[in-house]
């Protein structure tokens, strides 16, 4: 973060335990991870205290891109990983949710299971995964095994967690299915006129130029066909902002380029998904979360074919769901029809009322918050079983293979103000301009080079 703002209050002294209200410390490293983070803290801990705590790294969210997201919390404040290992003291929350990529929640588990070691008093560990798993599921959820539930957002996703546990001989007990804490919102009233299609892009994916700019054109051109029809392209972040997933060639660059520009009923928008799809008649995407989002309230929503289905896209999670369809298709006036057994299995429409999916997730925290004493943190990863790979982890957040901090990584000030303050933020704005800069434009040239 830049600088310090009314949006971001700083979080200096560490809260003592009270009986009245549950504390919930949220470890985030990404504007949708904190958006998943908090909103997944309130269903668990209902009037919960939250302070939140944004992990200092290349995705770190903007004051932007936290009033897009809309998930508020009491205090907020960005730290190093070593830091909050140390800041965060056992009797000081009721709940800790880390909500991270798997290496950072790695790194977590053993610093905290080092600054804790010896106290059968300590906070509940939670954490999860901020939507659709369609990648690196052996190696994200082994990244995650030591917390003390690992939050599954799906039938689908829980069998698939456990059977990874147990594939390894490890406990698969933490493992609780729920639901994603941000479904929700007003069912669609369907009609068969589609006033408004939204095209949600993705950072990453697709992941080259050709099919980036493709996708583009074809959503253009879907505006120009049915010019009754108010084509929004909802952006994720803007040029030099980063989210959950680097975004090497964002769209508001390709649309700068489109033939004779958007057409009056096509244009590009931010804002929170949620308010989006309150005025949505169609989704349109290649793999996102927004279309299990969309589904659950019943919005017309197309997974998009053009560029295959491939595990790359992420487009294979939704085979048998019947959203697969292609760009044709829907300029042909075809709606999708999603398969309901399909749908349940994904945690979208769920037996019951939504808010039932949360309950057996809050009694689990219930019941250890109830214990008398919680056995110590014990990831599956430790130096004996990935000897060559855990220490990697542990060290690119200042932690040795034991969870200790490193020699170097001293304790920083709590609050730096004046020039040091203006300084330190300085130096860190211009580190990220020159990060982005080679994503989006160093990195980019050189693989063109190495093509040639």
């Amino acid at each position: 973060m830049a600088h310090e703002s009314k949006c971001l209050p700083s979080v200096f002294d560490v809260p003592s335990r009270t009986p009245s209200t549950p504390r919930v410390a949220v470890l985030a490293d990404s504007d949708t991870r904190w958006k998943w983070g908090a909103l997944t803290a309130h269903r668990l801990q209902p009037g919960c205290r939250l302070d939140g705590f944004l992990l200092r790294g290349r995705a770190t969210p903007t004051v932007r891109q936290l009033d897009e997201v809309g998930a508020r919390a009491d205090a907020l404040r960005e730290i190093r990983g070593v830091d909050f290992v140390r800041s965060v003291d056992r009797t000081a929350y009721d709940v800790v949710l880390l909500s991270c990529v798997g290496g950072a929640v790695q790194a977590m588990l053993h610093g905290l299971a080092r600054a804790w070691e010896g106290s059968g008093r300590r906070p509940v560990v939670v954490t999860g995964y901020v939507g659709v798993v369609y990648e690196k599921l052996a190696d994200g959820l082994l990244l995650r095994h030591g917390a003390d539930v690992v939050l599954a957002n799906s039938r689908h996703d829980a069998d698939r967690f456990r059977a990874v546990y147990r594939g390894v001989h490890a406990d698969d007990r933490s493992v609780v299915e729920c639901a994603l804490p941000f479904l929700g919102g007003a069912p669609h009233d369907r009609t068969d006129e589609v006033r408004t299609v939204v095209f949600a892009v993705q950072p990453s994916v697709p992941d080259n130029r050709n099919d980036r700019a493709y996708l583009l054109r074809r959503a253009v051109e879907h505006a120009r066909r049915h010019p009754g029809r108010e084509v929004l392209i909802k952006l994720r972040s803007k040029p030099g902002e980063h989210t959950t997933h680097i975004e090497e060639l964002p769209y508001q660059k390709l649309a700068a380029k489109v033939p004779g520009g958007l057409p009056a009923n096509c244009r590009l928008v931010y804002g929170n998904m949620g308010e989006v799809l309150d005025r949505t008649d169609l989704m349109v995407t290649v793999s996102s979360t927004a279309a299990l989002e969309s589904l659950h309230r019943g919005v017309p929503t197309a997974v998009l074919t053009d560029l295959g289905i491939r595990e790359a896209l992420g487009n294979h999670h939704f085979l048998g769901s019947g959203c697969l369809a292609s760009w044709d298709e829907l300029d042909a006036g075809y709606l999708p029809e999603p398969d309901p057994e399909w749908v349940a299995a994904q945690g979208v429409c769920a037996e019951g009322p939504y808010e039932k999916a949360f309950d057996t997730a809050r009694a689990r925290v219930t019941e250890l918050l109830d214990a008398d004493t919680l056995p110590p943190l014990a990831p599956y990863y430790t130096p004996r079983t990935a000897p060559g790979y855990l220490p990697g982890i542990l060290a690119r957040h200042g932690l040795d293979p034991q969870g200790d901090p490193l020699p170097g990584y001293e304790a920083e000030a709590a609050g730096p103000t004046g020039l040091r303050r203006v300084a330190r933020d300085t130096v860190r704005e211009a580190a990220r301009g020159a990060y982005r800069h080679g994503v989006q434009r160093v990195a980019p040239a050189i693989r063109r080079w190495g093509q040639l």
